[in-house]
């Protein structure tokens, strides 16, 4: 299960995940990004209540990045041990901007 609030704050937007990002709950999360990514300058992740990520979560946020990096930047911020452990192993943790 994976809770999404989004804060719109002019052209930024703050993501917040509780829960689990995998194979079943990206596809939410991609589809609600893809309605908001095109007049974003600023995205900003907290995951500081994201308990899992798995590859189909993580190419969400490469997508995202892909997408916002065009024309903005992206943040992710309060990653958790066991999603940072994640983000090391895969490589992302050096091509992300993480707070």
């Amino acid at each position: 299960m994976l809770d999404i609030k989004m804060n719109e704050n002019g052209k930024e937007l703050t993501v917040a995940l509780k829960g689990d990002l995998n194979v079943g709950t990206s596809p939410e999360l991609e589809q609600a990004l893809k309605e908001k990514l095109d007049d974003v300058e600023k995205l900003v992740f907290d995951l500081a209540e994201l308990e899992y990520i798995s590859s189909a979560g993580l190419r969400v946020l490469l997508f995202s990045h892909q997408t916002v990096s065009k024309h903005g930047t992206m943040i992710i911020r309060n990653l958790t041990d066991e999603v940072k452990d994640i983000f090391e192993v895969t490589g992302f943790s050096d091509a992300m901007n993480i707070e």
